[in-house]
């Protein structure tokens, strides 16, 4: 399964990730209309976190084993059987965030823009390569097949 990888040595923390992933998120899939019109019911899924001179997008690692799957009393988080990245329903998810707090990386948020839903990256799973590392300048992030076996 492919997933994303954080270079955070090639990220200058500029979060056109965050643009683009709540641009790719939105309904009119229109920067201008994104920011202008949907702001208030579209939020970006991967969050760049700063500390210093050092930045990296954190969003779903997409886990070999995910605890959220476990901890989800709905069945709204679910793993799509076309690309394998792990989902979230967002009509089925009853805002309980009991995967919120058993994500090890914290990459799920509390959507709190009207829906009161958990929201995470879905890999752009409408898409050939996800938005953020489509549009990340410095190739931050790519996409790529993660062996399982040599992360062990």
């Amino acid at each position: 399964m492919k997933r994303i990888v954080i270079h955070e040595e090639h990220c200058i923390g500029c979060r056109l990730c965050e643009v683009y992933c709540l641009v790719a998120h939105s309904t009119s899939r229109d920067i201008i209309k994104a920011f202008k019109t949907e702001r208030k019911t579209v939020m970006p899924r991967v969050l760049v976190e700063e500390d210093g001179p050092i930045s990296f997008a954190l969003q779903c690692r997409q886990c070999q084993d995910p605890s959220c799957l476990e901890a989800c009393i709905s069945g709204a988080m679910h793993r799509d059987e076309r690309t394998g990245a792990i989902i979230c329903d967002e009509s089925r998810c009853v805002g309980c965030w009991m995967c919120i707090m058993v994500c090890p990386v914290g990459a799920i948020q509390q959507n709190l823009l009207g829906t009161q839903v958990a929201s995470k990256c879905d890999l752009c799973y409408f898409a050939d390569v996800p938005a953020c590392v489509a549009n990340c300048p410095n190739e931050g992030l790519t996409y790529e097949v993660i062996d399982e076996e040599a992360r062990l």
